[in-house]
């Protein structure tokens, strides 16, 4: 790495260059339901277009969440931005990764980005696995990053400490729990806990769960952890409390990852999934409404996404100002 440590990792609301979709084709896990997952991926890329750039990644991929296999950007002012290349493995060696893993080299090399290549395809981390706040802190999981078949026989401490160098970061706050049902990622921080500006953290609540429900109690510990957390400046966040879906099955009676957490900050709105819960649709709206009072909030009925066990984030990536070049 040749770089200052002016580079950060930016906020999600910052103002943004583009987003990427890798879109969904018959070779990828879509293929029995491929109309049906175009019509989502289509609604979310006219939206997207209304107000930034859109990369269409198309064949060859694996599968096509973006979050996961796309470049994690750090940018400087007056410096080059520096995109971070580092190594999916289909969340542990669960699925096949090898496509999705290449893919960051090859559209690099077509010239669809402004910025330094940085190879980190030593270390496993997904976009999907860390929240930042633009100002030096990443949040992250236990459960995720301390995974088997990730970075072993890496310890926590080591992980915290190349989390901290490779993302400019001054510090990592570890959120060590927080399940859901359904989840093939171990835990990622999108699914569970989101910043938001004025040290605002929107996670999702366990109150309206049953006490038989197994999400429950380390749902319940989590919001407990996040009550203890402070900010740089030495202050609790101001938290806010997302629904939990009424539960949704697939076809063989297994629970989906359902989650309002799972929601895309993009230049002047927020596209928020929804899963035809009418009353608890509107309400993760009005929660996330509260967190980002100045942008627009556009429902995206994400019924077909988590059918894969994914929602509206993990299918994107966001690229900082100055990132994406324009064609």
């Amino acid at each position: 790495m040749f770089r200052d440590n002016d580079y950060r990792l930016p906020a999600e609301w910052e103002p943004q260059s583009g987003v990427q979709l890798t879109w969904p084709h018959a070779q990828t896990d879509w293929a029995p339901m491929l109309d049906e997952i175009l019509n989502t991926y289509g609604e979310m890329a006219r939206e997207i277009e209304k107000r930034e750039p859109l990369l269409i990644v198309g064949p060859p991929s694996n599968d096509t969440w973006a979050r996961d296999h796309g470049f994690i950007t750090l940018t400087c002012e007056g410096q080059q931005p520096c995109l971070l290349d580092f190594k999916f493995n289909g969340w542990g060696e669960k699925f096949p990764a090898e496509t999705d893993n290449a893919l960051n080299r090859r559209i690099y090399d077509e010239g669809h980005f402004n910025g330094n290549y940085e190879d980190h395809l030593d270390f496993v981390l997904e976009g999907g696995s860390i929240e930042s706040d633009g100002r030096g802190t990443i949040f992250t999981t236990s459960c995720c990053l301390l995974a088997p078949h990730r970075n072993q026989p890496l310890s926590r401490q080591q992980i915290e400490e190349r989390l901290k160098e490779y993302l400019q970061a001054q510090r990592v706050l570890w959120i060590d729990h927080g399940h859901l049902e359904g989840d093939d990622t171990d835990g990622h921080i999108d699914t569970l806990v989101r910043i938001a500006p004025d040290d605002t953290l929107l996670y999702v609540g366990s109150d309206t769960l049953a006490d038989s429900d197994p999400q429950k109690e380390d749902l319940r510990l989590m919001e407990e952890q996040l009550k203890t957390f402070r900010t740089l400046e030495g202050k609790p966040y101001r938290l806010l409390r997302l629904p939990m879906p009424h539960p949704i099955y697939d076809e063989d009676g297994l629970q989906l990852p359902a989650t309002y957490a799972n929601f895309l900050v993009i230049n002047g709105a927020v596209l928020c999934p929804t899963y035809a819960q009418p009353d608890l649709d509107q309400e993760a709206l009005a929660v996330i409404g509260q967190a980002f009072p100045d942008r627009e909030l556009v429902a995206i009925d994400c019924r077909s996404i988590i059918k894969q066990h994914g929602s509206l984030h993990c299918c994107t990536m966001q690229f900082p100002e100055g990132v994406l070049q324009k064609q």
